[in-house]
C-alpha cells in the first residue's frame, strides 16, 4: 500500500520524466566541440565530397573518401587540443578567418529572395550617376604646352590658330607628345582616364567641329576639336538592369554585415583598460 502511495506521487513521475529525457539527449545529440567525441555526420562528410569535387572535377574513391575523413578528424584534433590551450586567442589569423565566416552567415541569411524591380528602380533613382551612360566623343588635340596659364600658353595658342585655319595638319603642330592626337568615339570616362576629369567636361560643351582653346588637360594646355558628340545617357532599368542587381545585392550584404554586428555588438560590454592619446612629435 505505501509503495502504490509512492509510485502515484506526481513528484516522481516529474523525476522519472527527467531522468528518461536527459538520458534520450546524451543518446542522440552530439558532443560540443570541445569534447573528446567527434561524430562525423553526412553533412561532414557531403562537404568533403563537395570540396574533392570542386579540386578535382570527379567525386572522391572509396579510399579516397576515407583519406578525406581521416585528415578532418586529424584536423579536428589538433584544433581541439590548441583550443584547450587558448593557441587561437591571440592568432590574428584565426580571428579573420572566423569574422569571415561569421560575416558570410550573416549574408546568406540576407540573400533568400531576388530584389523587386520596384526596389531595383527606387536604388537606381537614388544612385543615378553611378549608372549614366557616358557621353561619347569624337576629337583632335594639339598638345600647345606644359603650363596651363601665361603669355607663352596665349601665344602658342594664336599660333596653333592661325596655323590651322591656313590648313595645317593638326599632327604637325604642338609640342611632341605620348597623348593621342586624336580618340574616336571614346566615353567620357576614357577621356577623363587619360586626360582629367576637367579636360573630358570641356569637351561636352565646346562647339562640335571648330577648333578651340586652349583647354587644360592633366599635362598642360591643347587646342581641341570635336568632330562628334553624344550626350551622356539617363540610365533605363532594362539597359543596366544587371549593374544595378548586381551593386543593390553587394550593399544588402554590407548592410547585412553590419546590421549582424550591431545586434551582437549590443551585447557585449568594452571596458577600456588602456591609455588611447598619442603623443604628437
Amino acid at each position: 500500500m505505501r509503495i502504490r502511495t509512492i509510485l502515484a506521487e506526481p513528484m516522481l513521475h516529474f523525476v522519472l520524466i527527467g531522468i528518461a529525457l536527459f538520458t534520450a539527449y546524451r543518446w542522440v545529440s552530439p558532443a560540443d566541440s570541445g569534447g573528446r567525441r567527434i561524430v562525423i555526420t553526412q553533412g561532414v562528410v557531403d562537404d568533403l565530397k563537395a570540396q574533392h569535387v570542386a579540386a578535382r572535377g570527379r567525386e572522391p574513391s572509396t579510399s579516397e573518401l576515407n583519406h578525406l575523413v581521416e585528415s578532418y578528424v586529424h584536423e579536428e584534433i589538433l584544433y581541439r587540443e590548441g583550443a584547450r590551450l587558448g593557441l587561437e586567442r591571440d592568432d590574428i589569423v584565426v580571428k579573420r578567418r572566423v569574422r569571415q565566416k561569421i560575416e558570410m552567415i550573416a549574408e546568406e541569411d540576407a540573400s533568400t529572395r531576388a530584389p523587386t524591380d520596384a526596389e531595383l528602380s527606387a536604388y537606381l533613382v537614388a544612385n543615378q550617376a553611378r549608372f549614366v551612360q557616358p557621353a561619347i566623343v569624337s576629337f583632335e588635340q594639339v598638345f600647345i604646352g606644359e603650363a596651363t596659364s601665361g603669355r607663352r600658353v596665349a601665344y602658342a595658342a594664336a599660333v596653333t590658330r592661325e596655323a590651322l585655319r591656313k590648313g595645317a595638319d593638326a599632327e604637325e603642330l604642338g609640342r611632341a607628345t605620348l597623348l593621342p592626337h586624336r580618340m574616336a568615339r571614346t566615353p567620357a570616362d576614357l577621356v577623363a582616364r587619360d586626360f582629367g576629369a576637367s579636360f573630358a567636361a570641356a569637351l561636352e560643351k565646346v562647339p562640335v567641329g571648330e577648333w578651340v582653346g586652349p583647354i587644360d588637360s592633366s599635362f598642360g594646355a591643347h587646342y581641341v576639336r570635336v568632330s562628334h558628340r553624344t550626350p551622356a545617357v539617363p540610365p533605363q532599368l532594362a539597359a543596366v538592369r544587371d549593374h544595378v542587381v548586381r551593386e543593390w545585392e553587394n550593399e544588402r550584404r554590407q548592410r547585412a554585415r553590419n546590421d549582424a554586428y550591431t545586434k551582437m555588438r549590443a551585447e557585449y560590454q568594452v571596458s577600456i583598460e588602456a591609455e588611447l592619446t598619442t603623443e604628437r612629435r
